[in-house]
């Protein structure tokens, strides 16, 4: 049914590229009005392509391609004051606030990756989330939903932890099942305010994130070269319905319900999207 989010007000994270662009898209076509942030810079310690003024100026057009509503601006969510001051402006720009979809991340990868990455990692992948979330809260009213973009590394303790992989995959792996946790401790304490908190834990998606050179000599480790034809398979082989790669679209679908009044009686989820990759994890049942 179309306009499942007409008249509601979403603030998307990292919406510049990627994921975050595909969610606020997707919102918006339903009808919502979307406040976009993005840091829209690249981190020295990431190595893989992060979102331009250029990619958040795309995200505004396809927005208002729709003939809906956008605030777009560039923020940290690391800085909480910046972030805190932009989605005060933006909210009073477009008069409330009923969802938040708290996304932005990043994932260096390699053991050549300085230990910085590991804390810059935990710091956006994390804190960026409790930086969004408690600037956000103060404008969140009875029936908002908070959705929280996690990874299916959440539920697989350990998994990004080979020194192959390097100290930002580490931080990476902490801060997703940290961030499982937060979703299931924060949807307790404001379910009595009918405010939902889910999360929704994608597969490998076809984004910058994954497609990049790191991640192929990561999961190629026996070529010297690998191209994205090579790590194509090996991606797939994670998932047990046979896909190699998630479009972000179909994340959106998730997020898209469950910011939806169609999910109204749901809070505290941890919604696989991940093509059952997780079905044979020993914990893929509750929260890390």
């Amino acid at each position: 049914m179309a306009g499942r989010m007409n008249g509601k007000v979403v603030l998307v994270t990292g919406a510049a590229k990627g994921q975050g662009r595909s969610h606020a898209v997707r919102l918006a076509e339903e009808g919502a009005d979307i406040i976009a942030v993005d840091i829209c810079e690249q981190l020295e310690t990431v190595n893989h392509v992060m979102g331009t003024p250029a990619d958040l100026a795309e995200t505004v057009r396809l927005i208002e391609a729709l003939d809906r509503r956008v605030v777009a601006g560039a923020a940290d969510v690391r800085d909480r004051a910046a972030l805190t001051a932009f989605v005060d402006s933006a909210v009073a720009e477009l008069g409330h606030l009923d969802v938040v979809v708290a996304n932005a991340g990043i994932s260096p990868i390699g053991p050549d990756i300085e230990m910085m990455a590991w804390f810059e990692t935990v710091g956006t992948n994390l804190s960026g989330v409790v930086n969004t979330l408690q600037a956000a809260y103060p404008h969140l009213q009875s029936g908002a939903s908070i959705v929280c973009i996690g990874s299916m590394a959440a539920m697989m303790p350990g998994s990004m932890d080979s020194p192959s992989a390097g100290p930002g995959a580490s931080g990476y792996g902490y801060a997703k099942q940290s961030v499982a946790r937060l979703v299931h401790n924060l949807a307790l304490n404001l379910a009595p305010r009918s405010i939902r908190v889910n999360a929704v834990h994608p597969g490998n998606i076809d984004t910058d994130m994954l497609q990049n050179e790191s991640m192929y000599r990561l999961f190629r480790p026996d070529l010297e070269n690998p191209t994205r034809e090579d790590a194509q398979p090996a991606f797939g082989s994670m998932h047990k319905i046979p896909v190699q790669t998630l479009d972000p679209r179909d994340i959106s679908e998730a997020v898209l319900f469950l910011a939806s009044d169609g999910a109204r009686y749901v809070t505290g989820a941890q919604l696989r999207v991940d093509a059952g990759a997780l079905l044979t994890s020993m914990t893929s049942g509750a929260p890390a």
